[in-house]
C-alpha cells in the first residue's frame, strides 16, 4: 500500500452532494487529491466546494452541475472537465437513484430513469475516462453497488436490476483495464444512513451503516497499488444489541 498514492491525482466523483458522496469528497481533499464534482443541484455543490477548500486550500475544486439522465449534458460535462485541463486519473460513480416500487406500477419512465443514472451514466463515463487511465498506465474506477447487487427486495425491480447491471460492469470492466494498471472496484455497501435511504420503511434507519465509515474503507482500498487487485467489496451491517 502507498499511503500518499492519491495525492496530486485529480478524482471526478458523481453524487457528489449525496450522502456517501460528501464524505468521500472530504476523506479525498484529506488526501490531498483534486477534485471535479458533480450532481444536480449547484447550490449544493458550491457551499461543499467551499467547505473542502477549508478542509485542504492547496487542492484544485471544480464543480458543474449535470443531469444525469441526459445523455447530452452528461457530453457537455465531459467537455467542459477537458477544457478546464482535468485530467481524471480517478472516477468515482456515487450518484444513484433508489426507486421501491411495484413491477406492476414501474413505468418505462421509471426503469429510463432508474437506468440511465444507475447504470448508463457510468458506462459512459468510465468508457471517457479510461482511455487516459490505460495511456498513463494508472488509474481507478470506483463504481457503488449495493447489497442489491447481490440479492433481490420486494418491490426492487428496477433498482435491483440496475446494481445487477453496474456490478457485471464492474466485473467487465475489471478483466478488461487490469492489464493498463487501471484497478475497476466494485463497493456494496448494504443500507446507509443518507436522505435516500429514509425511502425504505420496513428497516431500522438506525442500524444503516455510517457514510463518513464507509467513505473513509473507500480510500483506503484505493491506495492498493501492489500485486494484489481488490475487485469486489461488500460492505454489510450487523445489528448489534
Amino acid at each position: 500500500m502507498n499511503k500518499a498514492i492519491l495525492k496530486n491525482k485529480s478524482c471526478f466523483l458523481t453524487g457528489a452532494t449525496g450522502g456517501l458522496g460528501i464524505e468521500l469528497a472530504k476523506e479525498l481533499a484529506k488526501e490531498s487529491c483534486n477534485l471535479f464534482l458533480t450532481s444536480n443541484t449547484e447550490e449544493k455543490l458550491e457551499e461543499l466546494q467551499k467547505e473542502l477548500q477549508k478542509i485542504n486550500p492547496s487542492i484544485r475544486i471544480l464543480y458543474r452541475k449535470c443531469n444525469l439522465k441526459n445523455v447530452e449534458e452528461i457530453k457537455e460535462l465531459i467537455e467542459y472537465c477537458k477544457k478546464n485541463l482535468f485530467e481524471v486519473d480517478i472516477l468515482i460513480n456515487s450518484a444513484g437513484i433508489f426507486q421501491i416500487k411495484s413491477l406492476q406500477d414501474s413505468s418505462l419512465e421509471d426503469f429510463d430513469d432508474c437506468f440511465n443514472i444507475n447504470l448508463k451514466a457510468p458506462f459512459i463515463l468510465s468508457k471517457e475516462f479510461s482511455r487516459d487511465m490505460s495511456k498513463n498506465k494508472w488509474g481507478r474506477i470506483i463504481n457503488i453497488g449495493s447489497s442489491s447487487s447481490y440479492s433481490g427486495f420486494k418491490n426492487g425491480s428496477l433498482y435491483c436490476s440496475s446494481k445487477h447491471g453496474i456490478l457485471g460492469l464492474s466485473r467487465v470492466l475489471y478483466n478488461e483495464l487490469k492489464e493498463n494498471n487501471v484497478r475497476v472496484l466494485c463497493i456494496s455497501p448494504g443500507s446507509m444512513k443518507t436522505d435516500m435511504a429514509k425511502i425504505s420503511t420496513d428497516q431500522d434507519f438506525n442500524t444503516f451503516l455510517n457514510p463518513e465509515e464507509v467513505a473513509k474503507h473507500i480510500v483506503l482500498l484505493m491506495k492498493y497499488d501492489d500485486e494484489m487487485i481488490l475487485e469486489e467489496v461488500r460492505l454489510n451491517r450487523v445489528e448489534i444489541k
